[in-house]
């Protein structure tokens, strides 16, 4: 179905909005998939926090003209779905792993900002850990000092008091 000129308005707007917040964007061809792997790969998108959107290029093309994923216009070729990400991570990721599944599935490109990918550096990119798991690398790391150091000092008490048990015991096997 056809969309008239205030929807086609209305979709631009949206994908500009997700774009000025956007750190990544990968295009992927779909070409042949069934509506069920469409629908598990909108799921997957959903749960991994990508904005997963099937839209014309002309669309596409006016939403990125202006913005820092300028130059990702000269790969909108063919049909193509259009994962947005805030997590620079996470579009790659998601889209990647639906392709290692579906082989008419395929990534065509990405871009962060100002740099557009080939397919070679979106599978690189979907290798790496998202944001969220290098959060808890990093607050691991930085705990374990603090966890190192409350055990040190809950120790000297545990040996006091084993000792202290240990030299009960040994004053009751002296009275027996």
């Amino acid at each position: 179905m056809s969309l008239n000129l205030e929807e086609k308005k209305a979709v631009v707007a949206e994908l500009g909005d997700k774009l000025a917040q956007a750190q990544s964007v990968v295009l992927a061809e779909y070409r042949g998939l069934t509506v069920e792997d469409m629908t598990q790969l909108r799921v997957n998108a959903r749960e991994g926090g990508v904005y997963l959107r099937v839209l014309k290029n002309t669309l596409a093309r006016r939403a990125v003209n202006g913005t820092s994923f300028e130059q990702l216009g000269d790969q909108m070729v063919g049909p193509l779905a259009y994962g947005i990400s805030e997590d620079p991570v996470a579009a790659a990721k998601v889209l990647s792993e639906f392709a290692k599944r579906n082989e008419k599935f395929i990534i065509k490109a990405g871009a962060m900002p100002n740099q557009v990918m080939s397919t070679e550096d979106v599978a690189q990119l979907a290798t790496m850990p998202s944001r969220d798991e290098l959060l808890a690398k990093l607050l691991g790391t930085m705990q374990a000092p603090i966890a190192k150091f409350v055990q040190t000092l809950n120790e000297v008490p545990g040996k006091f008091v084993r000792t202290l048990a240990a030299v009960r015991d040994q004053q009751e096997k002296q009275a027996v």
